[in-house]
């Protein structure tokens, strides 16, 4: 049954082909049994033409649907100028009105309307009823026309349909490219914000065991002890890596932050105590202090200052040269929290902190913008007129809830 239903969905003007023949078929039952009868009508060689015509435009309705319209007209007035009466053929005129007001022009629907409403007037003045009354003739009129108003109000019904069906789906299409747009932005800003989290990450940890490790080696004759602890501080700092490494998984993984665990929590302002030690330990000098009233900030903020402070010292020891030094400074201002971290080696080199770099790097400065754009702050990031980097950051913050 299916198949069959799609093959007449296929070619429908072979559906409309075969219900032709059958209008042809019952017409010409009809002419030929009212042939020679005394109320037939007109001559039979005219009547058979146009009911051949008449059913053409069954056959044609939805491959041509005006200008089978044109020809039902056509065909009409041709009868009633010949006076070659109505048969079963003229069916087809309500089926045109409803096919050129389902699927036409504007201008057809409107013209099959008009037509409709007048045909069966015409019909009562060219072949009036002697034998009936006013009201009578009145009341066969209006019962003629209504087939017609039907055929035409249940075409513009289904054109009206169509054309919502029609809204929705292109609404539906619309609705699914903007999904597919967001989530291509969505996918994009989590591959930068896991881009900068590995950043982070790995610079600031990889570096640090760099350097414990070349002076593990350097001193490792002459003070075993030193050599020892800087071990130790690998080992320790290559644990915290590991740590943060798998955070960073388990979000990728459940797409939610798990506490406890082998996963932990997001690092914060509270923990620059612990980064700045490490930092020592690992050989820069840092002078950290803290102004204003300390109090809560929200986790993006958070997150924000410590990853800023955290690459800022990276970029010192990989940049600064063997004696720098650098200084934290941590402002609680009433409607925000302002960073400032300055060193007095060498500086960054030009390209590093210049769009990103020329040569592919300088992600960690990238990353600094990226992070305090997302929380509607400003960075300042250049050397310092006596020598040596400064990195500024403003960060709007309100009260945690």
């Amino acid at each position: 049954m299916q198949r069959l239903y799609d093959f007449l969905r296929r070619y429908p003007t072979w559906v409309d082909s075969f219900w032709a023949v059958v209008l042809l078929g019952i017409t010409s039952v009809s002419l030929s049994s009212f042939n020679g009868a005394p109320d037939h009508r007109g001559p039979l060689a005219l009547a058979f033409p146009l009911a051949l015509l008449l059913c053409l435009v069954v056959a044609l309705r939805r491959r041509m649907p005006e200008k089978m319209l044109v020809l039902a007209a056509v065909v009409g007035v041709l009868q009633l100028a010949l006076d070659v009466g109505v048969s079963p053929a003229n069916f087809s005129m309500l089926v045109i009105i409803y096919t050129v007001a389902a699927d036409g022009a504007r201008w057809a629907s409107r013209f099959a309307l008009i037509g409709g409403l007048c045909a069966a007037m015409l019909s009562q003045v060219r072949w009036p009823q002697h034998e009936t009354s006013t009201a009578g003739v009145v009341l066969i009129t209006v019962f003629q026309t209504v087939p017609f108003a039907l055929a035409w109000v249940l075409g513009d019904s289904i054109r009206t349909r169509r054309a919502y069906l029609a809204q929705l789906e292109e609404r539906a299409a619309r609705l699914e490219k903007e999904r597919e747009a967001q989530s291509k932005v969505a996918v994009a800003a989590e591959r930068a914000r896991i881009a900068r989290e590995l950043h982070d990450v790995v610079a600031h940890n990889v570096s640090v065991m760099v350097v414990q490790a070349d002076g593990a080696a350097y001193v490792l004759d002459t003070a075993p002890e030193q050599a020892k602890k800087a071990l130790e501080t690998i080992s320790g700092t290559g644990r915290q890596a590991l740590a943060e490494m798998r955070r960073l998984l388990g979000v990728l993984r459940t797409g939610e932050h798990q506490e406890g665990g082998e996963y932990v929590p997001q690092p914060d302002v509270e923990q620059l105590d612990d980064l700045i030690e490490q930092v020592r330990t690992a050989g820069l000098p840092v002078d950290f202090k803290v102004e204003g009233t300390p109090r809560p900030l929200p986790s993006g903020v958070e997150l924000t200052a410590y990853r800023i402070v955290q690459e800022a010292l990276t970029n010192t020891r990989k940049h600064g040269g063997a004696n720098a030094g650098a200084s934290v400074r941590l402002v609680y201002f009433d409607d925000g929290l302002g960073l400032l971290v300055e060193d007095d080696g060498k500086g960054a080199p030009h390209e590093l902190y210049e769009e990103g770099g020329a040569d592919g790097r300088g992600h960690g400065l990238i990353g600094m913008r990226e992070r305090v754009g997302m929380v509607g702050g400003t960075l300042d990031a250049g050397p310092r007129p006596g020598g040596g980097f400064r990195i500024s950051a403003l960060l709007p913050l309100k009260p945690a809830h």
